[in-house]
């Protein structure tokens, strides 16, 4: 497998990488200049042209990956008899710098509720890249005049997001379908759909957050029927609400989907070291 197909694979399998470039090369050097290699936490692919240069960026990528960098890197190597590293010499007598960019796993975020607000997180949320994933059980808030066709036209027609659209008339069975990982927000036209969301959402594996758009009335009840159907503290913790960042206040609509679409960017930023920790199990 080359490293452009190793690179997809990984993404589709929602696994970190590090694309390795030989970005400068002068003198003698193993390969020239635009060789890659892709370092994943368990694997590599492609190479760079072997030896210490080679195992100095796995190594170098492999830091990159457990601290969840997101900034790409430079790391110059001089080939001579006179530079030693941990990996031995490498004497074709050049000197090479490779660049590499982390490839951090596309977040995910699934908004239960398209209503007003959710329609609005969505605009924002669309123009970041992440897997949005919108499910309502009404059929209305779904249909092609009111959201378009993502991609085409309509709301999402310059998505930057892969947008998927679902309609489930029990919408916590949507949760199913969700890639581990995923940040859930719930904000339905029904409180009864909002219980069985967040409810199904503790009882799901791999769910990385939660947020639910209410009052502290609302929280108060949920609290109450959520510790009668078996959770613990330690599960109601899990559960942002209000879902925003404070500094953002607000009742109307845009403003609210302002505040969330802030502090769920903020969470998915949190998460990516997570992401990575996990990848290598």
């Amino acid at each position: 497998m080359d490293w452009l197909d190793a690179l997809q694979d990984l993404r589709t399998r929602r696994i970190p990488a590090v694309v390795v470039t030989m970005a400068l090369v002068r003198g003698h050097a193993p390969r020239n200049g635009g060789a890659k290699m892709v370092v994943s936490p368990d694997g590599v692919f492609g190479t760079i042209g072997g030896g210490n240069l080679e195992a100095t960026a796995i190594d170098r990528a492999r830091a990159m990956l457990a601290s969840g960098s997101a900034e790409p890197e430079l790391l110059t190597l001089t080939l001579s008899d006179k530079a030693t590293t941990e990996y031995g010499v490498q004497c074709c007598g050049g000197e090479v710098t490779m660049m590499l960019e982390p490839m951090r796993v596309v977040p995910v975020v699934a908004i239960f509720g398209v209503g007003h607000v959710g329609l609005e997180l969505a605009r924002i949320l669309a123009r970041h890249e992440m897997d949005l994933h919108l499910i309502d059980s009404r059929t209305e808030m779904l249909a092609p005049e009111r959201v378009g066709e993502p991609g085409r036209d309509g709301v999402f027609a310059d998505a930057v997001a892969r947008v998927r659209i679902t309609h489930s008339p029990v919408p916590e069975a949507a949760l199913t379908t969700l890639p581990a990982g995923a940040h859930v927000l719930v904000m339905t036209h029904d409180h009864v759909e909002d219980l069985a969301v967040v409810d199904q959402s503790l009882r799901t594996d791999g769910i990385r957050s939660i947020g639910l758009i209410g009052s502290s009335s609302k929280w108060a009840r949920f609290r109450k029927k959520l510790t009668e159907l078996g959770h613990g503290d330690a599960d109601l913790a899990r559960v942002t609400t209000p879902i925003g960042v404070p500094e953002v206040s607000g009742k109307q609509p845009a403003v609210i989907a302002v505040s969330v679409a802030a502090r769920i960017l903020q969470l998915i930023d949190e998460a990516a070291p997570v992401a990575v920790a996990e990848s290598d199990d």
